[in-house]
Protein backbone atom coordinates (compact mmCIF):
# COMPACT_ATOMS: atom_id res chain seq x y z
CA UNK A 1 0.00 0.00 0.00
CA UNK A 2 2.82 2.55 1.16
CA UNK A 3 4.71 1.45 -2.09
CA UNK A 4 1.49 2.32 -4.36
CA UNK A 5 0.64 5.48 -2.77
CA UNK A 6 4.48 6.71 -3.57
CA UNK A 7 3.85 5.80 -6.59
CA UNK A 8 0.85 7.76 -7.07
CA UNK A 9 2.68 10.73 -4.98
CA UNK A 10 5.55 10.63 -7.92
CA UNK A 11 2.92 11.55 -10.49
CA UNK A 12 1.48 14.18 -8.38
CA UNK A 13 -2.17 12.13 -8.05
CA UNK A 14 -2.21 12.39 -4.27
CA UNK A 15 -0.65 14.48 -1.68
CA UNK A 16 0.46 12.64 1.25
CA UNK A 17 0.13 14.57 4.85
CA UNK A 18 2.41 13.13 7.85
CA UNK A 19 0.59 11.75 9.88
CA UNK A 20 -2.56 12.79 8.51
CA UNK A 21 -2.82 10.37 5.44
CA UNK A 22 -3.05 10.31 1.86
CA UNK A 23 -5.77 13.14 -0.04
CA UNK A 24 -6.37 13.19 -3.62
CA UNK A 25 -4.13 16.05 -5.13
CA UNK A 26 -5.82 19.66 -6.24
CA UNK A 27 -4.10 20.45 -9.13
CA UNK A 28 -4.31 24.53 -9.40
CA UNK A 29 -5.62 26.14 -12.44
CA UNK A 30 -1.84 26.89 -13.25
CA UNK A 31 -0.61 23.40 -12.93
CA UNK A 32 -3.58 21.94 -15.11
CA UNK A 33 -3.14 24.75 -18.17
CA UNK A 34 0.47 23.61 -17.67
CA UNK A 35 -0.46 19.45 -18.11
CA UNK A 36 -2.65 20.79 -20.90
CA UNK A 37 -0.05 22.94 -23.04
CA UNK A 38 2.65 20.18 -22.56
CA UNK A 39 0.48 17.80 -23.95
CA UNK A 40 0.05 19.92 -26.66
CA UNK A 41 3.33 19.94 -27.47
CA UNK A 42 4.63 16.27 -27.10
CA UNK A 43 1.46 14.52 -28.17
CA UNK A 44 1.14 15.96 -32.46
CA UNK A 45 4.27 15.16 -33.15
CA UNK A 46 4.17 11.66 -31.50
CA UNK A 47 0.82 11.33 -33.17
CA UNK A 48 2.93 11.79 -36.94
CA UNK A 49 5.58 9.30 -35.96
CA UNK A 50 2.55 6.67 -35.05
CA UNK A 51 1.49 7.30 -38.64
CA UNK A 52 4.63 6.89 -40.10
CA UNK A 53 5.24 3.41 -37.86
CA UNK A 54 1.96 2.17 -37.06
CA UNK A 55 1.47 -1.51 -38.51
CA UNK A 56 -2.20 -2.92 -39.32
CA UNK A 57 -2.13 -4.41 -35.82
CA UNK A 58 -1.81 -1.53 -34.26
CA UNK A 59 -5.04 0.28 -36.09
CA UNK A 60 -6.74 -2.33 -35.09
CA UNK A 61 -6.17 -2.21 -31.39
CA UNK A 62 -6.72 1.35 -31.72
CA UNK A 63 -10.51 0.52 -33.48
CA UNK A 64 -10.85 -1.77 -30.63
CA UNK A 65 -10.10 0.21 -28.19
CA UNK A 66 -12.32 3.01 -29.44
CA UNK A 67 -15.24 0.67 -29.38
CA UNK A 68 -14.39 -0.38 -25.39
CA UNK A 69 -13.96 4.22 -24.71
CA UNK A 70 -17.88 4.18 -26.64
CA UNK A 71 -18.94 1.11 -24.33
CA UNK A 72 -18.34 3.02 -21.26
CA UNK A 73 -19.43 6.40 -22.40
CA UNK A 74 -22.77 5.29 -23.71
CA UNK A 75 -23.39 2.69 -20.32
CA UNK A 76 -22.41 6.11 -18.05
CA UNK A 77 -19.74 4.84 -16.72
CA UNK A 78 -17.09 8.31 -17.08
CA UNK A 79 -14.38 7.10 -14.91
CA UNK A 80 -13.69 4.30 -16.87
CA UNK A 81 -14.43 5.79 -20.33
CA UNK A 82 -11.72 8.46 -18.82
CA UNK A 83 -9.48 5.86 -18.22
CA UNK A 84 -9.73 3.99 -21.80
CA UNK A 85 -9.14 7.64 -23.28
CA UNK A 86 -5.85 8.19 -21.55
CA UNK A 87 -5.09 4.82 -22.53
CA UNK A 88 -5.56 5.54 -26.03
CA UNK A 89 -3.01 8.55 -25.96
CA UNK A 90 -0.68 6.37 -24.51
CA UNK A 91 -1.13 3.36 -27.68
CA UNK A 92 -0.12 6.31 -29.66
CA UNK A 93 2.73 7.02 -27.80
CA UNK A 94 3.67 3.19 -28.14
CA UNK A 95 3.27 3.14 -31.82
CA UNK A 96 5.38 6.14 -32.45
CA UNK A 97 8.05 4.09 -30.71
CA UNK A 98 9.48 6.73 -28.72
CA UNK A 99 10.04 5.60 -24.97
CA UNK A 100 11.25 8.46 -23.45
CA UNK A 101 8.41 10.40 -24.09
CA UNK A 102 5.83 8.07 -23.90
CA UNK A 103 7.05 7.93 -20.06
CA UNK A 104 6.36 12.04 -20.50
CA UNK A 105 3.14 11.59 -21.76
CA UNK A 106 1.91 8.81 -19.61
CA UNK A 107 2.47 11.26 -16.62
CA UNK A 108 0.78 13.45 -18.57
CA UNK A 109 -2.04 11.37 -19.58
CA UNK A 110 -2.14 10.73 -15.35
CA UNK A 111 -2.29 14.05 -14.30
CA UNK A 112 -4.73 15.29 -17.01
CA UNK A 113 -7.24 12.43 -16.18
CA UNK A 114 -7.24 14.02 -12.54
CA UNK A 115 -7.72 17.71 -13.98
CA UNK A 116 -10.69 16.62 -16.49
CA UNK A 117 -12.15 14.56 -13.86
CA UNK A 118 -11.58 18.22 -11.38
CA UNK A 119 -12.33 20.57 -13.86
CA UNK A 120 -14.78 19.69 -16.61
CA UNK A 121 -17.68 21.78 -17.67
CA UNK A 122 -19.29 19.28 -20.18
CA UNK A 123 -19.39 15.43 -20.76
CA UNK A 124 -17.12 16.01 -23.89
CA UNK A 125 -14.29 16.82 -21.94
CA UNK A 126 -13.85 12.92 -22.23
CA UNK A 127 -12.68 12.52 -25.89
CA UNK A 128 -15.92 13.62 -28.35
CA UNK A 129 -16.62 10.29 -30.65
CA UNK A 130 -15.36 11.77 -33.62
CA UNK A 131 -11.82 12.81 -32.89
CA UNK A 132 -10.16 9.31 -32.15
CA UNK A 133 -12.02 8.27 -35.07
CA UNK A 134 -10.46 10.76 -37.51
CA UNK A 135 -7.22 10.36 -35.83
CA UNK A 136 -6.80 6.97 -36.27
CA UNK A 137 -8.21 7.23 -39.87
CA UNK A 138 -5.22 9.45 -40.63
CA UNK A 139 -2.79 7.04 -38.81
CA UNK A 140 -4.15 4.30 -40.45
CA UNK A 141 -3.49 5.50 -44.11
CA UNK A 142 0.16 6.89 -42.87
CA UNK A 143 -1.03 10.55 -43.45
CA UNK A 144 1.82 12.09 -40.75
CA UNK A 145 0.54 15.76 -41.32
CA UNK A 146 -2.93 15.15 -40.35
CA UNK A 147 -2.26 12.58 -37.68
CA UNK A 148 -0.33 15.49 -36.00
CA UNK A 149 -2.66 18.05 -36.84
CA UNK A 150 -5.91 16.51 -35.50
CA UNK A 151 -3.88 15.54 -32.33
CA UNK A 152 -3.05 19.25 -31.66
CA UNK A 153 -7.17 20.12 -32.79
CA UNK A 154 -8.41 17.40 -30.54
CA UNK A 155 -6.08 18.69 -27.23
CA UNK A 156 -7.05 22.11 -28.13
CA UNK A 157 -10.87 21.03 -27.75
CA UNK A 158 -9.90 18.86 -25.31
CA UNK A 159 -8.38 22.10 -23.07
CA UNK A 160 -10.74 24.14 -24.02
CA UNK A 161 -13.62 22.38 -22.38
CA UNK A 162 -12.17 22.23 -19.33
CA UNK A 163 -13.34 25.67 -16.58
CA UNK A 164 -10.29 27.03 -15.88
CA UNK A 165 -10.76 30.05 -14.82
CA UNK A 166 -8.75 31.27 -12.39
CA UNK A 167 -10.10 29.91 -9.19
CA UNK A 168 -9.49 26.96 -7.24
CA UNK A 169 -10.51 23.61 -7.98
CA UNK A 170 -14.19 22.40 -7.73
CA UNK A 171 -14.51 20.84 -3.97
CA UNK A 172 -16.18 17.69 -5.54
CA UNK A 173 -14.25 14.20 -4.34
CA UNK A 174 -12.74 12.57 -7.34
CA UNK A 175 -15.19 10.05 -6.67
CA UNK A 176 -18.22 11.96 -7.33
CA UNK A 177 -16.00 13.38 -10.46
CA UNK A 178 -16.20 9.88 -11.85
CA UNK A 179 -19.55 8.43 -10.79
CA UNK A 180 -21.79 11.27 -11.99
Amino acid sequence: MRSALHSLAHVQLVETHRNRGAFVAQPSVIEAREVFEARELLEPRTARSAAKRAKPTDVDLLKRHIEDEHEAMHAGDQGRALNLSGIFHIEIARIADHETIGQFIETLIARSSLIIALYWRRESALCESYAHHELVNAIADGDEQQAEDLMRSHLVDLHSSLDLKDRKPPTRSLRDALTK
